[in-house]
């Protein structure tokens, strides 16, 4: 048996695309390792580059079907092309299912699951929702809009980490690269068909379209502040730091409280600590903010929201596997609930950690952790 039937015939088995699903985002789970990682970003890179090609070649057969078996436009390799053509879609779903995977998996280390779960949302549902596809990739308006989806995410971590800025200008810009690649593509793949000249409108416009929608997101605070993510946070009645290393105190919990790490109930008026530790890229500088708030006990549910006390810089630098750490203080404490945003300079947030203040003394049991 020749093995291009029998290629073909083990491709068109059903329960196929669902094991090339779960294998890739088992393989990009235990592969990647961090957002600013010199190999996986040329690994993303790569797999963009040839996505584009695989998208040039499957809308130019698809605008132009093979005449005596060697399309058009491709020279002496215009038989390979043919002879390979039907399997363009499962190339290109396989590489959006791997960006979407890759983008899921790094978005969900610093998606906090508030303003920007929405975000994250999108890249599970188009995770998922991939393996339906292949039906519709002959619509060159919908792979280009995901096409510009995949870039814009790529661009939105790479470029901070690679200029060690993260701010608007450098979002802008990656926006600004994304249209310009898609368009690019676009017109490689419309420039031998000036009949198609209102689809490619129609394309662009798609293109656009998503664009600006991630650009809402982004004013919106609802993209997650990529590359940075918070690694761990807590509250402490007390914090002290010996050569490398910090002492953090809290109250001892009940006998069932093994896994208790910090205070989330605290006695007394205070003060209290809120430590955080945030990973940065190795070149990346920034600033960070502690927005504390509260809502006090003793009123109404409609009239308990909670309201903005403090918000506190922290400079940061990258580089450190387990974190930048740092800490804020507030002295002074009411009863009721708190929380601490940690958010970037925008006001993305980076993640968040509530704690109780109850009336009564501190427990005198404490229990003291190093980080």
């Amino acid at each position: 048996m020749p093995w291009a039937p029998r290629l073909r015939a083990a491709l068109a088995k059903p329960f196929l695309p669902i094991v090339f699903f779960f294998g890739g985002v088992t393989w990009d789970t235990i592969t990647l390792t961090r957002i600013d990682r010199l190999l996986d970003n040329v690994l993303l890179l790569l797999y963009l580059c040839v996505l584009g090609v695989l998208i040039v070649m499957h809308g130019r057969a698809y605008l132009k079907p093979a005449e005596d078996g060697r399309p058009a436009g491709f020279g002496r390799m215009g038989r390979f092309v043919a002879r390979v053509q039907p399997y363009y879609p499962m190339a290109i779903q396989f590489l959006f299912g791997s960006l979407f995977s890759a983008y899921t998996i790094f978005y969900s280390q610093s998606a906090s699951f508030t303003t920007t779960a929405v975000f994250f949302a999108v890249l599970v549902l188009l995770l998922v929702g991939n393996e339906f596809l292949r039906d519709r990739l002959s619509n060159l308006a919908l792979l280009l809009a995901l096409y510009a989806l995949v870039t814009f995410s790529f661009l939105t971590f790479f470029l901070p980490v690679v200029t060690g800025w993260m701010n608007t200008v450098v979002f802008l810009l990656g926006v600004a690269l994304t249209i310009a690649v898609t368009f690019r593509i676009a017109h490689l793949i419309y420039r031998n068909a000036p009949q198609r000249h209102v689809e490619k409108k129609w394309t662009h416009g798609a293109v656009l379209g998503v664009i600006s929608i991630l650009v809402i997101f982004y004013f919106l605070n609802w993209i997650p502040p990529v590359p940075l993510s918070l690694k761990f946070a807590g509250f402490y009645h007390t914090i002290a730091k010996y050569d490398d290393r910090y002492q953090l105190q809290f109250e001892k919990g009940r006998w069932y409280q093994v896994l208790k790490r910090s205070d989330d109930r605290f006695h007394g008026q205070g003060p209290v600590y809120c430590f955080t530790a945030v990973f940065a890229p190795v070149d990346l500088k920034t600033r960070i903010y502690h927005r504390w708030q509260y809502r006090p006990s003793g009123t109404t549910r409609a009239a308990r929201t909670f309201m903005t006390s403090d918000r506190i810089p922290i400079a940061i630098s990258g580089g450190r596997e387990a974190g930048y750490r740092g800490y804020t203080v507030k002295q002074q404490v009411i009863p009721g609930d708190w929380r601490v945003d940690v958010e970037t300079e925008d006001g993305r947030v980076i993640g968040r950690v509530r704690f109780a203040v109850e009336p009564g003394e501190p427990n005198s049991d404490s229990v003291t952790v190093v980080y």
